[in-house]
């Protein structure tokens, strides 16, 4: 068989399985919407939102906390928002004093920087990554909310979050997924905010 036969396949695999990821994202718009609103509580009263996550996710979680300390649409005051592994001289000097216990470098961060109030957002593919779990221990020790975004349940991350938003598929295409939820929720924060603005101007 050619390749040029085997690609249309290819893609039409991925963009099926796709499809089902992002409907099952459809049914959980109703967690985003609710995260959304507590998120601009918290962050409107001087909370913070660390995020974290490996390899992609990284790249989304960071995604998220640049779009909340700048914007994601509306023009509003700037939010507290760190993604713990844009701090490679933290990660490094954490993983060289404790012999690169790849398992500690976001644990270690959360135990210093999480607050009661604040919210712990993790981004994981499959759920299974150890250095996520142990970051959200530590989260649920310090008092935090603690939520993540990950693959199929059940996964050893989303038994131990106060809440978890599980998608099925690949790890690609729940990645996809991913970036589509983090935008959801960014949306999610600013119309929270805009409506609570709305009601104080018309009290």
């Amino acid at each position: 068989m050619s390749a040029t036969t085997t690609l249309p396949n290819v893609a039409r695999g991925h963009l099926d399985t796709l499809d089902e990821t992002l409907s099952a994202l459809r049914r959980q718009t109703g967690r985003l919407t609710r995260w959304g609103r507590v998120l601009a509580e918290r962050l409107s009263d001087g909370g913070r939102l660390l995020a974290a996550g490996n390899g992609g996710s990284a790249a989304e979680a960071r995604q998220l906390t640049a779009d909340l300390l700048g914007r994601y649409h509306d023009d509003r005051p700037p939010f507290s928002a760190i993604a713990l592994h844009a701090d490679a001289s933290s990660l490094i000097a954490v993983g060289d004093e404790y012999e690169y216990d790849h398992a500690e470098i976001f644990a270690r961060q959360v135990r210093a920087h999480a607050r009661p109030r604040d919210i712990l957002l993790l981004l994981s593919a499959n759920g299974r990554s150890r250095n996520l779990t142990r970051a959200a221990e530590e989260g649920v020790r310090a008092g935090a909310n603690v939520w993540a975004l990950t693959g199929p349940s059940p996964n050893p991350l989303a038994n131990v979050v106060e809440d978890a938003l599980c998608l099925p598929g690949t790890a690609a295409t729940v990645q996809e997924a991913h970036l589509v939820a983090v935008h959801i929720l960014c949306a999610e924060v600013e119309t929270a905010l805009s409506t609570e603005d709305t009601e104080r101007r018309a009290s």
